[in-house]
């Protein structure tokens, strides 16, 4: 289906796609002279129709939203659909509510706020309410701590959801030895360099891609590089291993980790049906999931984290009841759980969704599906700490971190609150530098394909730290 939009003043018209793009989030949207869709700005109103429907709105000081409230309530008359975050589109919402809450606002005048100006639940208002308290308990205020984030950039399969740098192992062996190798060059000059501005490392996080996805040696050497350099000898909050796919994980990487001081691990299994995890390409079961999890705890690993996505193709109410039963059992420490994010560079996208006309579920049986993964969260005795939202979302709706009482990832609040630098290591990895003093960032990406990374890596270390060091030399 093709959805299309007149509109008469095209400076508006991202504003206008994000709204339809909350209710048509797996059409083609075009504007064009003839569109179905008619939306009229005007210097002091806006107007909204389609076919016999009719709707009309003043415009204020803040025209951009104005016209967002305007589309979206008149969207919600035409689809009979309600979208809970209102024409919040940000992927930090928690900021919003933590903002409020420092300037001396009351929880009350916060979600009238959430409500009138955001069109936003009252549930989701409290949510942002509850996450930016438990964030402000742990916010950076010292631009000399910062967190090191390192990226894995290989995968046992490639999920069919997924978008990131994450080559297959199997088709990729020649490319693994060239980038540790580059990887362990970055690891060694970041380490002089935070040593020499005498920086603080607060947390480190081993993601990906998967870690575990290197044999048993390879994974043992580069954990022994981070180890030295950014761990052992520190007075570090945490250092996690996103070890994520069960079946990348072995008895000797679980014992690596141990060996060098890993607190926090995640096993990942996204879904407990075996059906699910087939079609989307996760080449493990549920039994490796519930098999690497027990493992895991006769080791010792007293935090450990699971994910679970909501919308996963196929899966309704039924398959979400499961996998929240299953969960329960298992007991982790952290749940972190995931809207199905259509991303357009995805297998998932290009197969499923538009050669397969595999359908989403409905916004009101995916909300019964997100309050399946509160009640688990309840149950379990965790509560939410961090959130964020991503672009083309099922439902429209947001990533939610659950943790038991001091074991929140400081890393994961500080990378969604943007107040601390973290330095990114490895291919498409990304270093963000915080200027706590002017309010603003400066990124720095490492390039994406291996090869390349691999080939230029003495350069993009270089140019690194010559941005740190316009915060560290400053």
């Amino acid at each position: 289906m093709k959805v299309t939009i007149k509109l008469n003043n095209l400076k508006y018209r991202y504003d206008v796609y994000q709204m339809f793009n909350i209710y048509y989030p797996l059409e083609e949207i075009k504007f064009e002279d003839n569109g179905e869709f008619i939306v009229n700005i005007e210097e002091d109103k806006i107007n909204f129709s389609y076919g016999d429907y009719f709707n009309e709105a003043s415009l204020g000081e803040n025209i951009k939203e104005d016209i967002k409230r305007l589309i979206f309530s008149s969207l919600k008359d035409i689809t009979n659909d309600y979208y809970p975050w209102g024409i919040l589109v940000g992927i930090r919402p928690s900021k919003i509510a933590l903002k409020y809450l420092e300037e001396g606002k009351s929880e009350e005048e916060i979600i009238e706020i959430f409500q009138n100006r955001h069109l936003a639940s009252e549930e989701k208002a409290k949510l942002c309410i509850e996450v930016a308290k438990k964030e402000k308990e742990f916010v950076n205020k010292d631009e000399k701590n910062i967190a090191i984030y390192i990226g894995m950039a290989f995968c046992p399969t490639r999920c069919f959801y997924c978008s990131f740098t994450a080559n297959p192992i199997g088709a990729s062996k020649k490319l693994v030895n060239p980038y540790l190798e580059a990887l362990t060059y970055e690891i060694r000059e970041m380490k002089k360099y935070v040593d020499e501005r005498g920086l603080k490392i607060e947390s480190v996080y081993f993601g990906g891609g998967t870690p575990t996805a290197v044999n048993n040696e390879e994974f043992e050497a580069i954990m022994k590089e981070i180890y030295n350099a950014f761990v052992n000898n520190r007075d570090l909050y945490e250092f996690t291993v996103e070890c994520g796919r069960p079946d990348s994980i072995t008895i000797e990487k679980l014992q690596t980790m141990k060996k060098y001081n890993t607190t926090r691990i995640s096993i990942n299994p996204q879904t407990m049906n075996d059906k699910t995890l087939k079609m989307i390409g996760r080449g493990h079961s549920s039994e490796d999931v519930i098999e690497k999890f027990n493992l895991a705890r006769e080791l010792g690993f007293d935090d450990i984290n699971m994910d679970m996505i909501i919308g996963l193709p196929g899966e309704g109410i039924k398959e979400a009841e499961y996998t929240a039963e299953e969960l329960l059992k298992l007991k982790p420490d952290s749940l972190t759980v995931h809207g199905l994010s259509l991303k357009r560079a995805s297998i998932l996208y290009e197969n499923f969704i538009l050669k397969k006309g595999i359908q989403i579920k409905k916004q009101e049986e995916l909300s019964s599906m997100y309050e399946i993964s509160r009640k688990l969260a309840e149950s379990l005795g965790i509560k939410p700490y961090y959130m964020y939202r991503q672009k083309n979302m099922v439902g429209n709706m947001e990533n939610l971190g659950y943790s038991k009482e001091g074991k929140e990832c400081l890393y994961n609040i500080e990378m969604i609150e943007d107040k601390q630098t973290i330095i990114a290591l490895g291919a498409d990895a990304v270093s963000k530098v915080v200027f706590l003093e002017d309010n603003r960032i400066e990124r720095f990406g490492n390039v994406k394909d291996i090869k390349e990374y691999a080939n230029r890596i003495k350069e993009m270390v270089e140019e690194k730290k010559k941005l740190l060091d316009t915060l560290y030399l400053k």
